[in-house]
């Protein structure tokens, strides 16, 4: 492994080893050995890099880049196109339950217009708001961002960084 500079890098954030841990979602022990000098793997360089807001090269030392292996190179590159492809897959199931509601919406107007079900249908319209944003969140969590964890390795939930 290259001279790394991820102890540095983390002190001038005025943070532990806890904390980089805490905040790239890998094991306290993996920081230490890194910090050590041992390799990692390419997916706990990705990781660290984000929390340190840095991109991956950043993480060696200036005279270590130039001797970086390829595969460690295009490490950003990589990393940029999965979480491309996760937010992209996301917007799409968010666009599908904003499209189907919408669907619905109109077929409420057009019930209500005909005198079918006039009050049943906003109560059906408003149980699909609330119950589908509730079920969505239920899928995203359990089913939907395990299976892009599994899929995109290098991206991130930009739903559980945001709620963090």
């Amino acid at each position: 492994m290259n001279d790394m500079r991820i102890t540095e890098l983390r002190r001038l954030r005025g943070w532990t080893q806890e904390r980089l841990a805490e905040e790239s979602g890998i094991a306290v022990r993996t920081i230490q050995r890194v910090e050590g000098g041992n390799d990692a793997s390419l997916e706990s360089l990705s990781s660290i890099a984000r929390a340190l807001e840095v991109p991956v090269r950043e993480l060696f030392a200036a005279d270590g880049v130039t001797l970086l292996k390829p595969d460690v190179q295009g490490l950003d590159d990589r990393t940029a196109a999965d979480q491309d492809r996760r937010d992209a897959f996301s917007r799409s199931w968010r666009y599908l339950y904003s499209g189907v509601g919408i669907a619905l919406a109109f077929l409420t107007i057009a019930l209500i217009a005909s005198r079918v079900w006039p009050g049943v249908t906003i109560l059906l319209l408003g149980a699909y708001w609330v119950v589908g944003s509730l079920v969505g969140r239920f899928l995203m969590t359990t089913v939907i961002d395990p299976w892009l964890d599994r899929r995109y390795p290098l991206s991130r939930s930009r739903r559980s960084v945001a709620s963090s």
